[in-house]
């Protein structure tokens, strides 16, 4: 029996037309939380950016944040790991010399360097934000613990970089940027630790997810389910591959196995 369901967002529940939930999803998700069930969110994104599901705000009963590396439900935090310091200097001086922008997520704040057009662009039309200030360097990030760096390379600069951050891993969800996050920390750890908190297990937990850094999770759970607008490896890893975001797909997902 499913007892909690977990969102990713950008492509999942929101769409990157729209910048939107579809009318479709709100019912779907109302309806599921009346049938009994907890609802989560379960992103790439840091809390301070999650802005674009105020229409489903009341029914999220907690956060799976930053790939998992920040969970919390309420004021209760479930998981906090943080990336070494040394790490994030190090992705600091890579910025500079390799001549990329990096977003550092930080419990305090979000720094941006090296800021350039790239990093615009993906903030501005990708996450639907504000642009956001330079940083002068990694001492305006002192004393902030960093739970996410989010720098704009693409798959062989990130072969290059990773083997020099021995406490990170990384992810995509985006080809244009990798989400660098403390070792051992993913999405399907992050579900893990709410679920031992709620008092259920991971098997009656379902997930729906859309990109590379929803794989974890989608092969945890007890039913994963990848979304139309998918691609084809995170579709691999699903349970189920419902129709898009922009398709009533997490409405046909969830009519799929009977929650709604």
């Amino acid at each position: 029996m499913i007892k909690a369901i977990f969102f990713d967002i950008d492509g999942t529940l929101v769409s990157f037309k729209t910048h939107n939930v579809p009318e479709s999803t709100i019912k779907a998700i109302r309806s599921a939380k009346e049938a009994g069930c907890l609802i989560f969110i379960s992103t790439g994104r840091p809390v301070q950016l999650i802005d674009n599901i105020r229409s489903i705000e009341s029914l999220i009963d907690g956060y799976v944040t930053t790939n998992g590396a920040n969970c919390f439900s309420g004021d209760t935090v479930l998981v906090k790991r943080t990336i070494p310091v040394q790490d994030v200097e190090k992705m600091w001086d890579f910025s500079g010399k390799m001549g990329f922008s990096a977003m550092f997520i930080g419990k305090k704040n979000i720094y941006v360097a090296n800021k350039d057009e790239k990093m615009s662009i993906i903030v501005g039309n990708l996450l639907n934000l504000p642009d956001m200030q330079d940083c002068d360097g990694p001492h305006e990030m002192s004393g902030d613990e960093i739970f996410q760096i989010s720098p704009v390379v693409n798959t062989r600069q990130e072969e290059e970089i990773m083997p020099f951050l021995p406490g990170c891993s990384s992810c995509r969800w985006s080809p244009v940027f990798m989400d660098v996050i403390p070792k051992g920390t993913d999405k399907a750890k992050g579900i893990e630790a709410v679920a031992s908190h709620f008092g259920f297990g991971i098997e009656e937990c379902m997930a729906f997810g859309d990109g590379g850094n929803d794989i974890s999770m989608l092969k945890a759970v007890g039913a994963g389910i990848a979304m139309g607008n998918s691609a084809e490896d995170v579709k691999a890893a699903a349970d189920y591959v419902t129709s898009s975001v922009d398709e009533d797909g997490i409405y046909n997902g969830l009519r799929h196995y009977g929650i709604i």
